[in-house]
């Protein structure tokens, strides 16, 4: 969505749905607030800090396209609204198992019928891999406890052919 001013923008991104999701009053003073700490350099808004103190280096400084501005200044107009969908790549962890691939409550002990196997399980950034592991490493983590996940899964509703949950 793109306009010339803060009330058509809010206007138009409101007119995507099926009720007036943003407050103009409300977005108008949280841009207002934060075009303040623009030119304070003592800002305490963290990411106008942030901001300012990349500005220090000079590669950084020459390798953007736009100076830091306020939101609201008429002067680098347009105002461009974005529709964003908020996700997460990595939990850094996982739901705790048991070697069989079942999921295990608070008190330690498997949760009937619950498995847990791939990146939910920690076979992600930050399992069995470590903080600084390369994506594309995961998938063999994953595989090995989708495997001992399913085997242990059949085995408990007692199928048959369902080897062990073993390795």
């Amino acid at each position: 969505m793109v306009a010339d001013t803060l009330e058509e923008l809010i206007a138009g991104m409101n007119n995507l749905t099926d009720a007036p999701l943003l407050d103009p009053g409300a977005v108008r003073a949280q841009i207002e607030a934060r075009d303040l700490q623009m030119a304070n350099p003592f800002s305490k808004d963290a990411q106008v800090q942030g901001i300012h103190n990349s500005r220090r280096y000079l590669a950084d400084r020459l390798a953007r396209t736009a100076a830091p501005h306020r939101i609201l200044d008429p002067a680098v107009g347009p105002l461009i609204g974005v529709k964003l969908h908020i996700l997460t790549r990595k939990s850094l962890g996982g739901i705790q198992t048991d070697l069989s691939s079942r999921a295990l409550g608070v008190n330690g002990q498997p949760i009937d019928g619950l498995y847990a196997a791939g990146e939910v399980a920690g076979f992600g950034g930050g399992g069995v891999h470590g903080y600084h592991s390369l994506e594309g490493t995961f998938l063999g983590g994953c595989l090995f406890s989708g495997r001992i996940a399913g085997r242990a899964a059949a085995a408990a509703l007692g199928h048959h052919g369902a080897s062990s949950p073993s390795p």
